[in-house]
């Protein structure tokens, strides 16, 4: 099958031009003005701007956590996803301690194979490092194109490894080619604040919040930024929230380090004072918490300087139902939000059409750096001859309002109910085929593949 798509605005990092692409199989063959191809399907995008689909790095789909599982699976999760421009997702596998990277890994495709409708890929958090999760490290980049290995510092006792593993990791992961990212919160800490508003009987999602200030953050994050200096690995913050945080990272650049980092969307919009609703603010319950205005701020500013690279939304969505485990304590909340389908929309809205950032830096974030990143560009993450024919076709005056009862997520309220948001993908393209257009699914559960990722590319 052929495609040709006529009279589009055409974004990429570097370009804004009016040009036809036309697509032959899943590929893009040909870009330029007035392409005088014969096609099967011609698709008119006059006054529509055309960027590469988005790729968002960090969700959760069908994971197990605090004993239930997060409500999108690779079938609902991708197809929000599609709805919402993006084409790709990394997902994260989580070893069990005291298992194997491989078993993990036969888990998660035990979920997703056969079940996505847009591709995907893995990330391995290694939650077990010893001589045997060494050895699986070579492995699990060249042959199974799992090029990252996600570390946690909190969540003790399930998730959560010491600095002795964590630079034992490093050093391995530096000697095959890979890259270490990390949940950057001193889970001690926390753990302690924890458990003294549990034992004044402070129990309300307020608590969650007040467990986790900003030092958790910043403190752990300056630990990991100089534990990858020492070892030299490729480094990777992933959803950093906070002015602190992103201070360690400024610091490190001075020594001539380079550190990649994401924050998510909820954290650029949403503020602390969601957990003011009583139990209603357990919609909002994930970790890192949401922060300050202030945080809002300095996350905008390091978009624009290059500091941060990636706009992810980690997520991990949970029911109502599920949400309500913590009802009588904060801590038993399962953590997490829905936001996949929204992260392109929100971003455009609140961030191109509100001036805060470039249409160019719009798609450096949302799609070309997670491809360079992750070792999936340019054949992802580009609108390039050769490159796969991921495509969304955006309407940037349509306005519309996010609400629950229009989403795709399999979850029973939003984030951003009531939400108005100027910007909407009108027709998204997934290797070469239509996936959505106006509102309707084009494709079944299947068609997403897994990519195998190469090594990172540093030219971010």
């Amino acid at each position: 099958m052929s495609l040709l798509i006529k009279n589009g605005r055409v974004i990429t990092v570097s370009d804004d031009h009016v040009a036809d692409i036309f697509v032959e199989g899943e590929t893009i063959s040909a870009i330029g003005k007035n392409l005088n191809m014969k096609a099967d399907q011609v698709i008119d995008a006059g006054g529509k701007l055309v960027f590469p689909g988005g790729i968002d790095p960090h969700v959760h789909l069908d994971m197990p956590f605090m004993g239930t599982y997060s409500s999108d699976n690779y079938e609902t999760g991708t197809r929000a996803a599609l709805f919402g421009g993006t084409t790709t997702v990394i997902d994260f596998i989580l070893q069990t301690q005291g298992k194997s990277l491989h078993s993990a890994l036969e888990a998660w495709q035990g979920r997703s194979n056969g079940n996505a409708l847009g591709d995907y890929s893995f990330h391995m958090a290694v939650t077990d490092f010893n001589d045997n999760t060494k050895n699986e490290i070579k492995e699990m980049i060249e042959k199974e194109g799992i090029t990252s290995f996600k570390t946690f510092m909190a969540y003790k006792g399930a998730l959560m490894i010491d600095d002795r593993q964590m630079v034992g990791l490093m050093n391995e992961v530096r000697k095959q080619g890979g890259m270490v990212t990390v949940h950057a919160t001193n889970g001690d800490m926390i753990d302690f604040l924890v458990a003294k508003h549990r034992s004044e009987n402070k129990l309300s999602p307020l608590y969650h919040y007040l467990s986790q200030p900003e030092i958790t953050e910043s403190e752990a994050s300056g630990r990991f930024v100089d534990m990858a200096y020492h070892t030299g690995v490729t480094s990777y913050i992933v959803h950093l929230t906070c002015e602190g945080a992103l201070n360690q990272v400024r610091d490190a650049a001075k020594r001539n380090q380079k550190v990649f980092v994401e924050t998510c969307v909820q954290y650029l919009l949403l503020d602390a004072s969601l957990y003011d609703k009583g139990f209603e603010s357990a919609k909002w319950v994930m970790s890192p918490p949401l922060r300050e205005k202030k945080d809002q701020e300095s996350l905008w500013a390091g978009l624009n300087q290059g500091i941060v690279n990636i706009v992810g939304t980690d997520h991990c969505p949970f029911n109502w139902e599920q949400k309500k485990m913590g009802e009588n304590d904060f801590s038993k909340i399962p953590n997490g939000h829905p936001g996949l389908e929204h992260r392109m929309e929100l971003l455009y809205s609140e961030g191109v059409h509100k001036g805060k950032i470039s249409l160019n830096k719009y798609v450096e974030v949302t799609s070309t750096n997670a491809a360079k990143v992750f070792g999936m560009f340019p054949k992802k993450g580009s609108i390039g001859i050769g490159s796969d024919a991921d495509i969304v076709i955006f309407d940037p005056n349509e306005k519309h309002t996010l609400s629950a009862k229009t989403h795709h997520h399999r979850c029973d309220y939003s984030a951003y109910e009531g939400w108005q948001v100027t910007g909407k993908c009108k027709t998204v393209i997934l290797r070469g085929k239509v996936a959505i257009d106006n509102g309707k699914a084009m494709i079944e559960k299947g068609y997403g593949k897994f990519i195998k990722r190469g090594r990172s590319s540093s030219a971010v």
